[in-house]
């Protein structure tokens, strides 16, 4: 009984010494700070970016261009079926199927007029058969009151002078009536012939209506034009153009075939990096659905106007990254990573981003020495940055806060006055090159490019 209960103390206590124990241990690990040294050598400068790949020459699969004539009075048609995106197909494959109810409709509202035309044309037709048949008649009778006129002048020529002159001014109203209705006659001769013809050509304008309609309706299955893979297109604000898409005459790409044996990454870079870019600087560039494959690459196109982009607020510039070597694997719209090479400096010392921190209007780092060392720094890239002024190479830092960082002096203090000053010149220069893009933006053309952006002129 005792040796059970001298069990039941003894195992409590050892547990709650281990936990203790544990307890100790993890608070002195959390209490170890890493540290690092001053680098000094060659420092590659560059701006990451994210881009998205594209095709620098792509086919586009189109409905037919006869849906543009006036005559069919078609503002817009969906896309009723598509191909998945990413299906490899022959030339002559179908690709999509239009929807054909704005067609059938505007279909029955020709062959209504058309219709409407014919009955209007043998209207026509009866109306000036009829008006000219009166005419005709009117004439032959004026002709015989004229032959009358003349039979009764000669019967007076025995008659008194009265009579005489009656009978001639008779035959002279039966003869200027007879002139007139002649001329009447052919006036109304070539206005029946002018109704007749247009009406004429306005059945012939809805019967080449009718027959056009229906030839487009035949083509209301899209075929490819050309073997390739298919990519959805994208209409003015980016989206794809899918089943159930709406398609403008003016733009009648359904999809796209893209050549992939030439690619680009297109990007968009803020305007505080912008600057450092310019064509024929270096990338390396990766592909986010194959983390193990790397690319280079060049800058080829840098935007001189800023845009911006739906549903942002910040101003961007295009920048175009053609791809050095080709791969199987890549298709269009992959994410791609961009790191391009800006600058490439000599025999300068840098230390990683995490060892410098910053306390109102300085910039200090941590030595192992118990001091907060300001520093003057340079230019940075992903993970370093240069340290103009405040270190020396070797120097030990921690890379993370100590304990008790508020017991540590400052070291360096001359060197605030410089840190002032070159922060008074950034501002300086970012108010004067804001200054520079807000002029460029006021002169420049609108160009509006695919997504609804403003593209760079090309003129």
């Amino acid at each position: 009984m005792k040796k059970r209960t001298l069990l039941a103390i003894i195992i409590p206590t050892v547990s709650i010494a281990a936990l203790i124990l544990y307890s100790v241990l993890s608070g002195k690990d959390k209490e170890v700070v890493l540290e690092t040294e001053v680098q000094f050598g060659q420092f590659n400068i560059a701006v990451m970016i994210t881009g998205e790949l594209q095709a620098i020459r792509e086919t586009e699969i189109k409905a037919p261009s006869s849906l543009r004539s006036r005559n069919l009075r078609i503002h817009r048609v969906k896309i009723q079926d598509l191909i998945p995106e990413g299906t490899v197909v022959d030339s002559g494959d179908w690709v999509a199927t239009l929807d054909r109810s704005e067609a059938d409709n505007s279909l029955k509202d020709i062959l209504d007029n058309l219709e409407k035309q014919e009955s209007e044309y043998m209207r026509t037709k009866l109306d000036t058969t009829m008006q000219l048949r009166q005419l005709r008649d009117d004439l032959i009778n004026l002709n015989f009151a004229m032959e009358e006129a003349e039979i009764a002048l000669e019967q007076s020529q025995f008659e008194p002078p009265a009579t005489i002159r009656q009978a001639e001014i008779t035959l002279e109203k039966a003869k200027r009536a007879h002139d007139q209705a002649s001329q009447n006659y052919g006036l109304k001769v070539r206005q029946a012939e002018a109704e007749i013809r247009e009406a004429e050509i306005n059945l012939a304008r809805d019967r080449r209506s009718k027959t056009e309609m229906e030839a487009v309706l035949k083509q209301f299955d899209i075929m490819a034009p050309a073997s390739g893979m298919v990519i959805y297109k994208k209409d003015w604000s980016g989206q794809k153009r899918t089943a159930g898409s709406e398609i403008n005459t003016w733009d009648l790409a359904v999809a796209t075939l893209p050549d992939l044996s030439a690619m680009i990454s297109m990007t968009y870079v803020n305007e505080i990096d912008i600057s450092k870019l310019s064509e024929g600087q270096l990338v390396k560039i990766g592909v986010d659905a194959f983390p193990e494959k790397r690319f280079s690459g060049e800058v080829i196109e840098v935007a001189n106007i800023g845009q911006q982009l739906p549903n942002t607020d910040a101003k961007v510039f295009e920048v175009r990254i053609a791809l050095n070597e080709r791969d199987t694997i890549l298709r269009p719209s992959m994410t791609t990573s961009n790191e391009v090479i800006t600058n490439v400096l000599d025999s300068v010392l840098f230390v990683p981003l995490e060892a410098v921190h910053a306390n109102d209007s300085l910039t200090f780092v941590y030595a192992r020495g118990g001091k907060k060392q300001i520093v003057v720094l340079g230019e940075s890239n992903e993970n370093n940055i240069i340290v103009e002024m405040g270190l020396n190479k070797g120097d030990k830092l921690y890379l993370s806060i100590p304990s008790d960082p508020e017991s540590m002096e400052y070291t360096g203090l001359a060197l605030i006055e410089e840190i002032q000053k070159r922060k008074a010149e950034e501002k300086k220069r970012r108010e004067e090159a804001q200054e520079r893009m807000k002029q460029q933006q006021q002169k420049a053309p609108n160009f509006q490019g695919r997504g609804g952006q403003v593209r760079k002129s090309q003129g």
